[in-house]
């Protein structure tokens, strides 16, 4: 079968549960990320044991501390990094292990230490990784202290000096997860189980389960390795087991290939996102001595040249949006439950892809969007060789390391996220600058394609070419090496290249928000899907004083605009309508406010209404006239009105087949009288991975909203709650998320709160002239 033309790839992918887990009868598996010690700047002789630290900082990590601040023009970061602070952290940590640990196998997992990490524990240099985005893991074997009274100590150098070192916002110090892990020292290697389905169907999928394990025992060992399948509800569905074919002798390693049927499968979809579960163990003289859970998704993907994407033989339009790792305030150190609330307001305006732009992205990220049911291209790098960040000798970030550790990585890559159902397709590298017309930039990218082949045969790669007609590209070569031919943009020249090239698979890796950009899309069948630049405003790549990217679909509180509204329209399967209008009444589109209360409406005489909505027709009516009804066009462009501006309601009435299916009335606000407060969650949690967002919207005395109250809001928390930042939509603030006074912007601003014990917590928020609001939070354990 040619791959290059079809790319079939029928399979059930797990994401090893690398996340949360609890001790097992083969392996513990703890949280490593309390109690920390931080001191920010560099500190000679901190690596060593005996090193005095009494006066650093006590803190948790997920940490990001370049997200602290302060802001400055003058920091060397620039416009890429946001304007925030860079240099180098230390962090150190005291532990004990019990003394029956002396005969295991203890490793350290890092998610990701930003960046150019280097590790020591107990005084010894366990290794080096400058790629920030990437986990990594050490043994710590042969280098540590067992039993009562014998600490040890892990330190932790993260040295971002080197700047400018990226075009967007990276964050500084150990920000993702971290955990020790002690097992046998016969033991199911680091990414070792492997988990596909080479056959499924609605009555029958095989599930293949290939499993590496290790002996750093002295002594050889006879192994037995049994895999046991359960479903969502915790039911065993099949299992199988199988011996080693001979004794595993010190430094071996033996690969397990199992086959195991499933009846009946229930098939992951972006609609039904089901997940199962894979058990494996290693078994010796008839006990447990290791395992591994990985949840997984039955499910077929294929890539075609004439029909795009198909997930489990059906025709997927990927509707996807590009996302970078920073989530506002939290910077890079990002509680789960945050990301989540981005994941689900964005799949309620139909999107159902991701592309994670530009690096591997943390772990329990994709886990999300395995339970949400996305589909996610899995992007490695933003550069290679070629600096892209800074002129001359200044500044460079991962182009100085690409050379060396390019490959290692994109393979650590692979191995850690190879079992994500979500996962479809590997993108190698975005809008690269390495000249790709001659044999050393074919070379790089047929590595780096091969890399992902050796280690994952079952996804495609492709990669976001960068002007590929004036690059030549399409004609040198280069694109037709490509698993799936991905382009950044100029939507139309994609089309004009699967013309002439029929045989070639396609993707928008990077797309505009325009109408033709859609419209490239939704009129060629082949064409597998687009991915939004961007799906949320992200800090960095802008100019001061603005600090944060203001491209997004949605704010970087999550606030809509009409740019979100209007999406929703075309991408939403739902009955959707929506008004807004040019602030300035002039020139179609620009200025363009989703309320009807002008600044200033004596001057405001004619107002440029438009109406986003995929129904049959929608009727305007100001002041409870109607205007007329309009049906939808052809070419899912808005529906537009020129309106005598009247204070008062302005509504739109959406009908389907002559029913009334969904309506919006926007209403003039009066004078900022006072604000309410409003959670999404109620309830949460008391630990780092959970928060509550809470809304100030200041209000008229009849609880109009008031777009242009711009009123400084103060927030408190009573009971066992903590601010864990306050935020709000302006691309150029440049007050500290972790203050408790933030600005109104355009009406609104958030709170967010974290537990610090169990309990109801209040939340109030109070304003000069405004009244106060609270609302209450409960957090459990």
């Amino acid at each position: 079968m040619n791959r290059k033309f079809t790319f079939l790839m029928m399979l059930s992918l797990a994401g090893q549960l690398s996340y949360g887990q609890t001790a097992t009868p083969g392996r513990k598996i703890a949280s490593f990320d309390n109690d920390w010690l931080f001191y920010k700047g560099d500190a000679s002789g901190a690596e060593k044991s005996s090193f005095k630290d009494a006066a650093w900082r006590k803190l948790d990590v997920p940490h990001d501390w370049m997200i602290e601040g302060p802001y400055s023009q003058d920091n060397k970061t620039g416009r890429g990094g946001g304007y925030l602070p860079s240099g180098i952290g230390w962090y150190r940590k005291y532990f004990t292990l019990d003394a029956a640990d002396a005969v295991k196998n203890v490793a350290i997992e890092f998610d990701g230490v930003m960046a150019n990490s280097d590790v020591w524990i107990n005084g010894y240099h366990l290794g080096k990784r400058p790629y920030g985005y990437i986990s990594f893991n050490y043994e710590l074997n042969g280098h540590l202290n067992f039993g009562k009274g014998k600490t040890n100590v892990i330190a932790v150098r993260a040295d971002n000096t080197i700047q400018p070192a990226s075009r967007y916002y990276t964050g500084a110090g150990i920000y993702r997860h971290v955990r020790l892990v002690t097992s046998n020292q016969v033991h199911i290697s680091t990414w070792g189980v492997f988990v596909t389905t080479p056959e499924v169907s609605a009555e029958k999928a095989t599930v293949h389960v290939k499993t590496m394990v290790n002996n750093i025992a002295a002594a050889s060992k006879s192994v037995m390795l049994q895999t046991t399948l359960y479903d969502a509800a915790g039911k065993a569905v099949g299992t199988a087991s199988k011996t080693a074919a001979k004794q595993v002798a010190k430094g071996d390693t033996v690969v397990f290939e199992q086959d195991i049927a499933v009846a009946n499968p229930k098939l992951w979809s972006t609609a039904a996102p089901t997940l199962y579960k894979a058990v494996t163990q290693v078994l010796a003289d008839g006990k447990v001595i290791d395992d591994a859970a990985n949840s997984f998704g039955i499910r077929s993907i294929k890539f075609t040249a004439d029909q795009g994407f198909l997930l489990n033989g059906k025709k997927l339009m990927i509707k996807g949006v590009c996302l970078h790792h920073d989530v506002g305030a939290f910077g890079s150190a990002v509680p789960l439950s945050a990301w989540e609330r981005r994941l689900q307001a964005l799949k309620n305006i139909g999107v159902n892809g991701i592309r994670t732009s530009h690096n591997p992205v943390a772990p329990e990220f994709l886990d999300l969007c395995d339970r949400m049911g996305f589909v996610v291209m899995d992007e490695s790098f933003d550069t290679w060789e070629a600096n892209k960040v800074s002129r001359g000798n200044d500044g460079g970030g991962y182009n100085l390391y690409f050379k060396q550790w390019g490959m290692i990585d994109q393979r650590d890559q692979v191995l850690r996220d190879r079992n994500h159902p979500s996962i479809v397709i590997y993108s190698v590298g975005n809008e690269i600058h390495d000249a790709l017309n001659d044999s050393t930039g074919f070379k790089k990218y047929r590595d780096l394609q091969n890399t992902c082949h050796k280690y994952d045969p079952s996804r495609p790669v492709t990669m976001a070419l960068f002007r590929p007609n004036v690059s030549k590209v399409y004609d040198n070569g280069f694109a037709k090496m490509m698993d799936v031919v991905g382009q950044n943009y100029r939507e139309n020249e994609l089309v004009d290249a699967h013309t002439a090239h029929p045989d070639w698979i396609v993707i928008g890796t990077e797309n505009g928000h325009t109408l033709t950009a859609w419209q490239a899309l939704r009129d060629h069948n082949y064409m597998s899907g687009q991915f939004l630049w961007v799906g949320v405003d992200y800090l960095g790549e802008s100019d001061w004083p603005n600090v944060t990217d203001g491209q997004g679909v949605f704010d970087r509180t999550m606030g809509t605009r009409p740019l979100t509204l209007q999406r929703e329209s075309w991408w939403s399967d739902k009955p959707v309508v929506h008004i807004v209008r040019n602030s300035q009444a002039t020139g179609r589109g620009a200025g363009l406010v989703a309320d009807w209360t002008p600044t200033d409406p004596a001057a405001y005489q004619n107002a440029k209404i438009s109406v986003y909505s995929n129904c049959d027709d929608v009727e305007l009516f100001l002041n409870g006239k109607s205007l007329g009804s309009k049906a939808k066009p052809a070419d899912d462009d808005s529906r537009n009105w020129e309106v005598p501006y009247e204070k008062g309601s302005l509504k739109a009435v959406a009908k389907n087949g002559g029913k009334v299916v969904v309506t919006e009335e926007l209403k003039t606000a009066g004078v900022p009288a006072k604000i309410i407060l409003t959670t999404e969650r109620g309830s949460i949690k008391n630990n780092w991975d959970d928060v509550a967002y809470v809304t100030a919207q200041v209000v008229d005395a009849n609880g109009v909203p008031c777009p242009q109250a711009d009123n400084e809001v103060t927030f408190s928390v009573s009971g066992p709650g903590a601010i864990a930042a306050t935020d709000n939509g302006d691309l150029a603030n440049h007050v500290a998320f972790s203050e408790p006074v933030r600005h109104a912007y355009r009406g609104k601003c958030i709170v967010i709160i974290r537990g610090k014990g169990e309990g109801k917590a209040t939340v109030q928020a109070s304003g000069a002239g405004l009244t106060s609001s609270s609302v209450s939070i409960n957090i459990g354990k």
